[in-house]
């Protein structure tokens, strides 16, 4: 099991250095256990690069199966812990980034004071990208829209407004709401989804054609900045729109443009009892999310 640990902290850190100053290995060390683990399988599993190191095809068809395994140990030892009280372990979720900056802060202090020897393991991406890691078993579960995604179990436990966002000086600015239809005129910056995108479903849903976008952008903080130099307009999450310092005026759509956060993952029964611990606390504390 080491050896794969060593495994998944080099690929975690792209380097077999910061890999073993992680673990409290030497250098050394850690290229002798992948050694090992490549002679075990006999075949070759890493590749070192100028741009660090990667899973070579075969790592790559072999590597879901030692997440996997990983997952299913980390799993059993805190099961064994849980008996005794949860006293160690460590919650590995993904997040989009508006939940990360403005829930999560507070949450993993919170939960902290309650059990102090938790760890936690924070992964940030857009939708496509966290249900690959929730069903690689990369992350335990995610914090996403309950929209997308078929075959996973999800509890909504936010239903978060998102906002048209527009230069200061924009004629809509006068608005206290704006209609979607007014919004397909202007250069439109698109937060990138990863395959799902509440806007464009809106507009689709109230039957007006889509928004003329001519940049696909998946940092809320990049689009604000870009709104704010009088390149576009955009919709954002409510979340991100009014906790900013950014020069730029929010409005409400209509209709309204909604995403319904949600709690993600294949099967909690089956994840490390850490998480299964944290999911019950943000369920227990949704009504304090806004």
């Amino acid at each position: 099991m080491n050896r794969l640990l060593v495994l998944q902290a080099i690929l975690d850190n792209n380097s077999f250095t910061k890999a073993a100053k992680q673990l409290g290995y030497t250098q050394s060390s850690v290229s002798q256990m992948i050694n090992a683990l490549e002679n075990e399988y006999d075949m070759k599993i890493l590749k070192r690069s100028r741009t660090g190191v990667q899973l070579t095809p075969q790592g790559m068809t072999l590597y879901p199966h030692i997440q996997e395994t990983i997952r299913q140990y980390q799993s059993l030892q805190e099961t064994a812990h849980a008996i005794h009280g949860l006293k160690t372990g460590t919650v590995r979720l993904g997040a989009i980034t508006s939940v990360s900056c403005y829930w999560l802060p507070e949450l993993f202090k919170a939960f902290k004071t309650k059990y102090p020897g938790i760890n936690f393991i924070l992964q940030q991406g857009d939708y496509g990208t966290l249900l690959k890691w929730i069903k690689t078993g990369q992350v335990d579960f995610g914090l996403m829209t309950a929209e997308y995604g078929d075959d996973l179990d999800k509890t909504v436990i936010h239903n978060t407004e998102m906002q048209a966002v527009l230069p200061k000086e924009h004629p809509l600015a006068k608005l206290k709401a704006i209609p979607l239809s007014k919004l397909v005129d202007d250069p439109f910056i698109l937060v990138e989804g990863g395959g799902y995108s509440e806007p464009l479903i809106a507009f689709e849903k109230a039957g007006i054609e889509p928004p003329n976008v001519k940049y696909r952008i998946q940092d809320d903080y990049t689009i604000m900045a870009m709104v704010e130099a009088g390149l576009g307009i955009s919709i954002l999450s409510e979340l991100v729109s009014t906790r900013t310092n950014f020069d730029v005026i929010c409005r409400p759509t209509i209709p309204k443009v909604n995403r319904p956060v949600a709690i993600v993952c294949r099967d909690k029964q089956t994840i490390p009892v850490a998480s299964q611990y944290f999911i019950d606390f943000l369920i227990e504390n949704k009504n304090k999310l806004s």
